[in-house]
């Protein structure tokens, strides 16, 4: 299934500490012009939180990250998930994910593992981690031997790089956590930042 995440070309990653924090935090997002948000299952209340955010959060499009397992996924799906993150590529993550008609979306930053993805028909890449595993340069190369891949680099990209992956042919989004600290207002305003940056 097609990843659909609007208009948008940033995709904060969120990691939720207090299930309280949720509501704010998405605002917040939303209000600075991002309305997609990938909400990662490293805490404890992230199922919870994903609910809450789906439930109540109008027009924000609410995803998964950092799955695993077949398990993380169902209870990502059933909690409102409409789309799954993995750093890596996971079979019983892809297979729940067919069988549900959920857009997935998994890590790569390998020849030989964007050719296995491209076996299981996907054909858009989280290349995490971005920076480390070489970032524009790699990509590039990467690009110009699989025609047709999109990228989406997570992992290292902050408000100084973003524009400079976001002109890049071969990447559809940057994936980043940057706009995410501080007080709602400040996130608000690192979102607002980040847009412009990213429609200059």
């Amino acid at each position: 299934m097609k990843l659909n995440f609007g208009e948008n070309r940033i995709i904060p990653v969120v990691v939720i500490n207090k299930i309280e924090d949720t509501l704010s935090t998405i605002n917040a997002l939303k209000n600075g012009g991002i309305t997609v948000a990938e909400i990662t299952l490293r805490t404890e209340c992230a199922a919870e939180a994903i609910k809450l955010a789906s439930e109540k959060t109008e027009g924000v499009i609410i995803g998964a990250g950092t799955v695993i397992n077949a398990e993380q996924c169902r209870n990502a799906i059933a909690s409102g998930a409409v789309f799954i993150v993995s750093p890596g590529f996971s079979e019983e993550v892809f297979e729940v994910c067919k069988e549900k008609n959920i857009p997935y979306l998994p890590g790569a930053v390998t020849a030989t593992e964007i050719m296995n993805l491209i076996a299981h028909g996907i054909t858009t890449v989280k290349f995490f981690p971005a920076e480390a595993a070489g970032g524009l340069a790699t990509m590039k190369a990467l690009a110009s031997a699989f025609v047709g891949i999109d990228f989406i680099p997570t992992g290292g990209i902050s408000e100084e790089n973003m524009k400079k992956y976001l002109d890049a042919p071969f990447v559809r989004a940057i994936g980043g956590s940057w706009m995410l600290k501080g007080t709602p207002e400040e996130i608000e305003a690192k979102t607002k930042s980040a847009v412009e940056e990213a429609n200059r």
